[in-house]
């Protein structure tokens, strides 16, 4: 069921934004509200791609359906999604610290 953690070496920002999102129990059209209010509206996801990537979550693990309420499926990240939630916030600390001493000025 888990995916090899080499497919998500790096997280796209949708993919990183939806799993933020998905810290708290959410339907498609919150997760993508969610992931507006969190990156301040600079990243949009739209429903094809929100969808692709909830089904991608699903089958590696990272997210569980939670509930379903007619046509609106509810999910939520797993502890293995928080696992590669947490790798990637790290990873990208990493980039802005190594990254400091050659962009300031």
């Amino acid at each position: 069921m888990l995916m090899a953690r080499e497919q998500f070496q790096s997280l796209t920002e949708q993919m990183y934004y939806t799993l933020l999102a998905l810290t708290e129990e959410s339907c498609g059209v919150d997760i993508a509200r969610r992931a507006g209010e969190i990156s301040q509206n600079r990243i949009q996801i739209g429903p094809g791609t929100l969808y692709a990537l909830l089904e991608k979550f699903k089958v590696s693990g990272m997210i569980a359906e939670t509930a379903m309420e007619g046509r609106k499926r509810y999910y939520k990240i797993t502890p293995y999604g928080r696992k590669v939630l947490k790798e990637e916030y790290e990873r990208l600390k990493k980039l802005v610290e190594e990254g400091m001493p050659y962009v300031e000025t």
